[in-house]
């Protein structure tokens, strides 16, 4: 080596110390390294690879379509006068890397449920990488179609602002813009305001609708859980995220029929 590359090198070494900066491996690099010194971890994400770091999954819950509803004036929280059929409805929810919001969140989950051939049919896409974002993203908007009204519980605020902002950011056309979005959190409000201590979607399954979770990991473990996957973590707590996203869903619908009469 010439000296003055060695000089060089030395004063970039003396640089490095200087400022305390340390050269940290790719993730991915991170995540072989991990599993090849313990092969014991369990990476298992449910579903199937339908891309290369995306993982569907799918079931089908027995669960009989509820009739078709007019929301009336006296139902306050959809749309007046507007009949809605429950095979219209798309109930959706994300679990995301943070709560605070901005371009710096991404869903690694969507999930959607739906009634589907006398089920109710819940589909999960997760992503194991971050480059397998716009798939996810792609995949999501083929479940589309033009009939669909999205149902959420605070998706409004949260969960659509979100995945628009992630559509964006990817160069992919938002399929959520336009589309006629029910957000259960309002009607909740009315229907049940004064009734329990807040209107947190686990208040109201445990009061109105008598649903209790077990093993559930409370949706602000998600961040966590994914991030400690791509670091080389068990996919155990990931797993326990699909299943609370999972329950939310199926709350989504048993709170749909509570609030317009046709049970739970």
């Amino acid at each position: 080596m010439p000296p003055a590359t060695a000089a060089v090198e030395v004063q970039r070494a003396a640089l490095r110390r200087l400022l305390g900066l340390r050269e940290r491996l790719h993730p991915r690099v991170e995540m072989a390294v991990d599993t090849k010194r313990n092969p014991q971890i369990d990476r298992r994400i449910e579903g199937n690879e339908v891309a290369p770091g995306l993982y569907f999954h799918e079931q089908h819950f027995p669960w009989p379509v509820l009739p078709a509803v007019a929301v009336d004036g006296v139902q306050t929280c959809f749309a007046d006068g507007v009949g809605i059929q429950p095979s219209q409805l798309l109930f959706f929810d994300t679990e995301t890397t943070g709560l605070a919001g901005g371009s710096g969140t991404r869903a690694f989950m969507i999930g959607a449920g739906d009634w589907h051939t006398g089920c109710f049919r819940i589909r999960q896409l997760t992503i194991a990488t971050l480059a397998a974002e716009a798939s996810m993203l792609a995949e999501f908007a083929g479940w589309l179609r033009p009939e669909h009204v999205l149902c959420s519980y605070n998706g409004r605020s949260y969960d659509s602002p979100l995945l628009a902002a992630r559509y964006r950011l990817a160069r992919l056309v938002n399929p959520l813009q336009g589309r006629a979005h029910l957000d259960l959190l309002y009607p909740t409000r009315r229907r049940f305001r004064g009734c329990f201590e807040n209107c947190r979607l686990a208040t109201i399954e445990r009061h109105a609708l008598g649903i209790v979770r077990e093993d559930d990991l409370p949706g602000s473990e998600a961040p966590r859980a994914w991030r400690g996957y791509l670091c080389g973590g068990s996919a155990r707590d990931l797993r326990r995220v699909g299943e609370h996203n999972a329950q939310d869903l199926r709350s989504l619908a048993a709170l749909w029929g509570c609030l317009v009469g046709g049970g739970g």
